[in-house]
């Protein structure tokens, strides 16, 4: 299935390629991602500062529309606090849950100004890792976690961008978890949800 969804991303976007105005180029930035968490006993998690670095083309299908396929590794995941009881003692435990995609949006862009751009697109992730770390009273441990995970996510992307420079611009996007990437049957639903800042340059 994996093979299907690349194979068809990597015709529609050469095919527009080849018929329109394109240009590539390369982005990174800083994401705070963050999670919701349903289930019972279900925590509140805070933020987890991570970052995103890969390429795109942006293929102008007119003056104020264009098409923008991008391929970014992206680090995600959460943090909380969990209250552990052991042998009849509360210990409080810092969990971090850092969670890594390969990420395919696919935006569509309507410049609203000449260098201001709006945008939206849907989202495929593939799960590269997934690990747990916590830490206790100094000590700290990391587990590998990817097999309870999913190994597919998909979400919906929101954004604005602006040239601030001939051929480089910034950005700032929320990603919107659409689906559930923890494995069926184990009761519990998390959802990713990523905001990020992103500088490019256009070649």
């Amino acid at each position: 299935m994996k093979k299907i969804i690349l194979s068809t991303i990597l015709i529609l976007v050469f095919g527009f390629v080849n018929a329109q105005k394109a240009q590539f180029g390369f982005k990174g930035g800083l994401n705070v991602a963050n999670q919701s968490f349903s289930g019972d006993g279900a925590p509140s998690p805070s933020s987890k500062v991570g970052f995103h670095v890969g390429g795109f083309v942006e293929i102008k299908v007119s003056d104020k529309f264009a098409i923008q396929p991008e391929l970014l590794y992206s680090t995600q995941g959460s943090k909380f606090n969990e209250i552990v009881n052991y042998q009849g003692t509360d210990y409080k435990a810092e969990v971090t849950l850092k969670l890594s995609y390969i990420n395919i949006p696919f935006m569509l862009k309507y410049y609203a100004a000449d260098k201001f751009s709006l945008e939206a697109g849907p989202q495929i992730g593939f799960l590269t890792t997934a690990k747990l770390a916590v830490k206790n009273q100094g000590n700290s441990n990391e587990q590998d976690i990817k097999d309870i995970f999913k190994s597919t996510d998909f979400g919906l992307n929101l954004g604005v961008g602006y040239e601030f420079a001939k051929n480089f611009s910034a950005g700032v996007r929320y990603n919107i978890g659409l689906t559930n990437i923890v494995k069926d049957g184990s009761g519990d639903e998390i959802k990713n949800n990523v905001f990020s800042l992103s500088l490019g340059c256009k070649f």
